[in-house]
């Protein structure tokens, strides 16, 4: 009989003890609120969602101990969405955390009740994900990793880089609708500075190679990468075959930059993905998601690759280094 009683006292004590540590982010109640993250591609585990996590231990939360986390992967596999967001139903996700707009849109139609926040998705009123970006409405909010202009500015890049420019090849996914409106921007900016823009249209990494065979042989004298997670999470083998081809490029994100790349102008991912760990704790702390604004990115970094620049035989203009973020040399 004392060891029964010992033994109760001791689960009582272990219980108020594990009480105690579900610290911010917790959810009334002895369970531990559980998260749901949908990826586009496993790549994504040493790109954005390190930065993620990051975000959340900032905010004191860890996997296993205050929060559960499931990570989900469509292997790069849009189709694949609409399944992972039904199995995040099913595993009765008090929110999730859907990558990529395809990603977005299906965990919206999967759930109208489950909180959503999307770290990266591209123009996300036109899509449908959000309402409007101020009040988004319904369950859904986030990130937005485009801004106005932002693939016109690329391209205008590419343009001072390499002054003499006439043609340009620009690399997108068109199956992800966050293409076809950063095309439609550097095809508005190309008639200005005198470009003939051709777009090849990419969905599959074995797709890569002979894209950047049949740019070459359609005369590109560089290229363009949109923002679609298929290239980040590609990133080494798109750099490869643009040196490969000799083809500056300009890429959305310093990652490319880092892997060899000659030059990026955009957001920084990692800071976007760390961001969007406030939204989950603001949500798991009582905050309705429609409430909540979709952030814009405000800042956006310059980079370049001299090794890259001196590979290709190009001399990166004075006044064009004046505005660089951060030079590899």
């Amino acid at each position: 009989m004392i060891l029964t009683l010992t033994g109760t006292r001791l689960a009582t004590a272990a219980l108020l003890l594990l009480a105690t540590q579900l610290t911010a982010g917790a959810q009334p109640g002895t369970r531990i609120p559980r998260l749901c993250y949908l990826a586009l591609s496993p790549a994504a585990r040493h790109v954005s969602y390190p930065a993620f996590l990051q975000g959340l231990r900032d905010l004191g939360y860890a996997d296993g101990r205050n929060l559960v986390i499931d990570y989900l992967s469509a292997d790069g596999q849009f189709e694949r969405f609409p399944a992972l967001a039904a199995e995040c139903v099913r595993l009765k996700a008090d929110i999730i955390v859907a990558v990529t707009t395809p990603g977005a849109l299906a965990a919206k139609k999967a759930t109208s009740t489950i909180p959503i926040v999307s770290p990266a998705t591209g123009d996300p009123v036109a899509t449908g994900v959000v309402a409007s970006l101020a009040r988004p409405g319904g369950n859904v909010t986030g990130l937005s990793l485009m801004g106005p202009g932002l693939s016109g500015k690329r391209l205008a890049l590419l343009k001072e880089t390499v002054p003499g420019i006439s043609r340009a090849a620009v690399l997108a996914n068109l199956a992800d609708p966050i293409a076809a409106p950063q095309v439609n921007d550097m095809e508005t900016a190309a008639r200005m500075l005198g470009i003939h823009l051709r777009t090849y249209d990419v969905r599959t990494p074995e797709e890569f190679p002979g894209a950047f065979t049949a740019a070459a042989r359609d005369g590109a004298e560089g290229v363009l990468v949109t923002i679609e997670s298929i290239f980040l999470g590609q990133r080494t083998r798109v750099v490869e075959l643009a040196a490969r081809h000799r083809l500056p490029a300009v890429y959305p994100y310093r990652e490319f930059v880092d892997a060899g790349g000659l030059m990026a102008y955009g957001p920084n991912v990692a800071s976007v993905f760390q961001r969007a760990a406030t939204y989950v704790d603001k949500i798991l702390k009582g905050a309705k998601p429609g409430d909540l604004p979709v952030e814009q990115p405000t800042k956006f970094e310059l980079l370049i690759n001299m090794k890259t620049a001196k590979t290709l035989g190009l001399t990166i203009p004075p006044a064009l280094l004046l505005q660089v973020d951060k030079v590899i040399e």
